[in-house]
């Protein structure tokens, strides 16, 4: 099956883009689970608007057999990362393949040598393209469609990645969590004690209107209620602005919260209607007829049926207060009032005992793992 195999280069023309993302309607031609990303949207990543390539470059290939693309696969090199870690670190990324372990290996070879040629001493991914974007390969929880910005795969992946040598590096799991039947009251109780405990801490919603403003202080505590975690690298104000900007059209007031005290911003909680429910029919295209069906959600006049809680970080100074709770408990009273029937939180590191504590009382049961792997060129 393997021969007649070529490995091509790609720019990040928009020709070559369109070319590059193509590749994945032929893999989940069949898949029910798979949700096409927004084209428009998903461009946008590899575009030179996008900040990150201020301190990044990326390389793009396609596998293709006889005029047909059945594979693709990205190297990215980030400087802040390796200046974070100081380490010379490259990522693969947006990786689709055929069920085709030569394919597979060709693809992987060709980002091995671009890696080195670049100084690096371990490949880490899949990333795509870091970790404050989409990362880590689906491994367990094949049953369900992915929740928004997260990654999806076909089984066989974990076969083919492993067959190049990559291991294990970290596991990041998605808490399944069901809105309705959460323990409402024991959450208030908990929140009410924190706030009492706590009076000189503020809680309040952000808005699509207040969202500009606020920017500034998410920054702040993104940057620093992340910063031990492992494989974070802070992003730049550019790079947040970029996403916030992205995000903003998706927004619900009461699902992102800020806490503050005297004048200084604590922690951040970041919940996001799953619209993959929506888009999924539209195939990645806006210009489809079923775009109609999606105008009802434009108009916020119809939610998703589920949620996703993307962010959840207090600084250091302010940890084990309560403080994560009280965000939580006001962000599920919005998600009762709205109707959504399940949360996902997701993603939390495997080692991330604080978190796991933290969702556990909420009925939070694991229900999707992704892995991250690595291995040194």
């Amino acid at each position: 099956m393997s021969h007649g195999i070529q490995v091509l280069p790609l720019s990040r023309t928009a020709r070559h883009v369109n070319r590059f993302l193509e590749v994945s309607y032929g893999i989940y031609r069949n898949d029910p689970h798979w949700v096409a990303p927004l084209l428009m949207d998903v461009r946008k990543v590899f575009s030179e608007a996008n900040p990150l390539f201020q301190h990044a470059e990326m390389q793009l290939w396609v596998a293709t057999r006889n005029g047909r693309d059945v594979g693709r696969i990205a190297g990215i090199v980030d400087q802040n990362h390796n200046q974070t870690y100081q380490h010379c670190d490259a990522f693969f990324g947006f990786f689709e393949c055929e069920n085709d372990a030569e394919t597979s290996r060709q693809l992987f070879a060709a980002a091995f040598n671009w890696a080195r040629q670049r100084g690096a001493k371990r490949v880490l991914g899949p990333m795509n393209p870091t970790t404050n974007d989409e990362c880590g390969l689906l491994i367990d929880g094949f049953d369900s469609p992915p929740q928004l910005m997260m990654t999806y795969n076909p089984r066989y992946y974990e076969t083919l990645v492993a067959a190049e040598g990559f291991a294990k590096a970290k596991d990041l799991l998605a808490f399944q969590l069901a809105v309705a039947g959460s323990p409402r009251e024991r959450l208030e109780r908990i929140a009410a004690k924190t706030r009492q405990r706590n009076p000189q801490f503020q809680f309040r919603a952000v808005t699509r209107k207040s969202l500009g403003d606020d920017l500034v202080k998410i920054k702040e505590v993104y940057n620093a209620a992340w910063q031990k975690n492992w494989g974070f690298v802070p992003m730049t104000d550019a790079e947040i602005d970029f996403l916030a900007a992205r995000l903003k059209p998706l927004l619900v007031d009461g699902l992102v919260w800020l806490a503050e005290t005297g004048g200084e911003t604590a922690g951040f909680l970041l919940t996001l209607p799953d619209y993959n429910e929506v888009i999924k029919p539209l195939g990645g295209r806006l210009l489809t007829p079923k775009i109609l069906g999606l105008l009802p959600y434009v108009l916020g006049r119809k939610l998703p049926l589920n949620c996703r809680v993307v962010t959840l970080g207090v600084k250091e100074e302010h940890r084990n207060r309560g403080i994560e709770a009280v965000m939580l408990a006001e962000c599920l009273t919005t998600c009762l009032r709205l109707g959504f029937k399940e949360a996902e939180a997701s993603w939390v590191l495997e080692d991330n005992i604080l978190m796991r504590r933290l969702l556990e009382p909420f009925g939070g049961k694991v229900y999707k793992t992704y892995r991250i792997y690595e291995r040194a060129v």
